[in-house]
């Protein structure tokens, strides 16, 4: 959950950073220290100090005008990591949906639109595939980016979708016909 919490935080500051690097950091004014003519590198990374992770919606929406797709699920993420960092972990949390949930519902359509990346090309096994990732995230109805060369060869689509609504099945089906590739729903 923290590590999920981290690597958001480090794709948010990434987007804001490529409006200018120095948005990133709190408080500029207290970088001046009056002696130097310049702000360099070694002063920033001394004394500077970037945006906390709960503030860092809003200095994306200054920075470049784009708003958190799923806000209220940054909310439950921030309020988790703060609890485990903070405190403990809290109860009756259902760590790897609320993962996945933050993933692929934020970041993973921030990255895709600013970075040309998908998030299921970035998961911890790369050497058998994304068809685990993609398989979880089609029973949690999530929607996640699509390359277009999205490929799955372990798990069978349509035995995925069945326990599916219809909505989600539609987007799906929708989007493999988008890249040409509704061959993946047979059995």
């Amino acid at each position: 959950m923290t590590n999920t919490a981290h690597a958001g935080e480090l794709f948010l500051k990434a987007i804001i950073a490529k409006e200018h690097p120095l948005l990133i950091f709190k408080d500029l004014f207290s970088l001046d220290d009056n002696r130097a003519d310049t702000l360099d590198l070694v002063s920033l990374i001394k004394r500077g100090k970037t945006h906390e992770f709960e503030k860092l919606p809003q200095v994306l929406w200054v920075a470049t005008g784009q708003r958190l797709p799923n806000p209220e699920c940054f909310e439950r993420l921030r309020r988790v990591r703060n609890s485990i960092q903070h405190f403990c972990a809290p109860e009756n949390e259902d760590f790897r949906a609320l993962s996945l949930e933050f993933i692929y519902t934020i970041i993973d359509p921030l990255i895709r639109d600013n970075f040309g990346l998908f998030a299921i090309e970035y998961h911890e096994d790369h050497s058998v595939g994304y068809d685990h990732v993609v398989g979880c995230l089609i029973r949690y109805q999530l929607r996640f980016s699509i390359p277009d060369d999205f490929e799955v060869g372990e798990i069978r689509l349509c035995r995925e979708l069945k326990g599916a609504e219809e909505s989600y099945r539609e987007w799906l089906i929708g989007e493999l016909k988008r890249i040409g590739r509704e061959d993946l729903l047979s059995e």
